[in-house]
């Protein structure tokens, strides 16, 4: 998940609390060119207000407009944009020639409903991967939508062979925990905040601070290989990097993250550097072969990079990658 859908769950929740009567919106499948994945929210009111998204404007502003003027008065119902849409979306064309098939919740200020929010943003704060059951054909005192356990992997979006039920798998959101401040981990903090991660950056140097400004962050003043360690830090959703080119910074936030379930861990450094720290871990810090073969060093995509920008582009590249389950040779 993104830091922007929990943004919608959190707003959605508080629109609630306040008694008023909420849209929430999931993409449910893409065909073409699109800029949301399945999953993505928009949460919208019926005077106008919205946060979240569905595509890059023109969905949003039609259904907007179609809200304000009455329209989507079942508790649950599935609507297409684009290409082969329904009629009253078709004025609506998406790039390519694609289409956009949106689930369309009114979901009323009710205890039941609450509740399933609060229960929705702990899943997107918290450490385990759920799925969430809408009933495709709702009645509106007892809610459409419920929680329930699921395994880590699988499809973001599953129907039900009949047609009563859709599932959503939900979980944390993307996290990204950057080891040690430098100018690499300054543009990595910026994509990935702009990639909808949430970001955390670690460094105990006072120094270090001085000249990191990244709005949007959290920023934590401890070495990163204590962070990494509180349980909970790392989650499946995770990635670790380390971007100091300090071994006291570097090798033991790596050390600290290969015993935690994170997706990605990786660190900066040359080929000879990679080398020599990879016998150092072993060596001193006991890991084993299948723990050293789990971190990216070199990291990043052996894109030419110079710059500190091309590196980070390079790392957030590769992070991504294997987030989307991409081999190397598929590229």
């Amino acid at each position: 998940m993104q830091n922007l859908d929990k943004h919608v769950v959190t707003q959605t929740l508080r629109w609630l609390n306040a008694g008023e009567t909420v849209w929430l919106c999931t993409v449910l499948g893409t065909f073409g060119s699109s800029p949301r994945e399945p999953g993505s929210l928009m949460a919208a009111k019926q005077d106008g207000r919205s946060v979240g998204s569905l595509s890059g404007g023109c969905v949003e502003e039609d259904f907007l407009l179609r809200l304000s003027e009455g329209r989507f008065a079942k508790t649950v119902e599935r609507i297409r944009y684009g290409s082969g849409g329904d009629v009253d979306a078709s004025r609506v064309s998406l790039p390519c020639g694609g289409s956009l098939e949106i689930l369309v919740e009114q979901l009323t200020p009710s205890d039941y409903n609450i509740e399933h929010l609060q229960k929705l943003q702990k899943t997107l704060e918290g450490h385990t991967v759920k799925l969430r059951r809408v009933a495709l054909k709702a009645i509106k005192e007892t809610g459409a939508a419920h929680l329930l356990d699921a395994q880590a992997l699988g499809a973001r979006i599953q129907f039900d062979p009949d047609n009563r039920f859709v599932d959503i798998r939900v979980g944390p959101v993307t996290r990204l925990i950057i080891a040690g401040i430098s100018p690499v981990a300054t543009y990595c903090a910026e994509f990935a905040l702009a990639m909808g991660y949430e970001v955390i950056v670690c460094d105990p140097r006072d120094k270090a601070w001085n000249d990191f400004n990244v709005p949007g962050i959290r920023s934590e003043r401890v070495h990163p290989a204590l962070f990494i360690a509180t349980p909970g830090m790392c989650h499946r959703a995770s990635a670790v990097v380390g971007l100091t080119h300090d071994p006291r910074i570097d090798d033991l936030a790596i050390m600290e993250a290969i015993e935690t379930p994170s997706f990605y861990i990786g660190v900066m450094g040359s080929h000879k550097t990679s080398k020599a720290r990879a016998n150092r871990l072993q060596r001193t810090g006991g890991l084993s072969s299948e723990q050293i073969a789990r971190i990216h060093m070199p990291i990043g995509l052996a894109l030419g990079s110079k710059t500190p920008a091309e590196i980070a582009l390079a790392i957030m590249s590769d992070i991504l990658r294997v987030q989307r389950g991409k081999s190397r040779h598929e590229l």
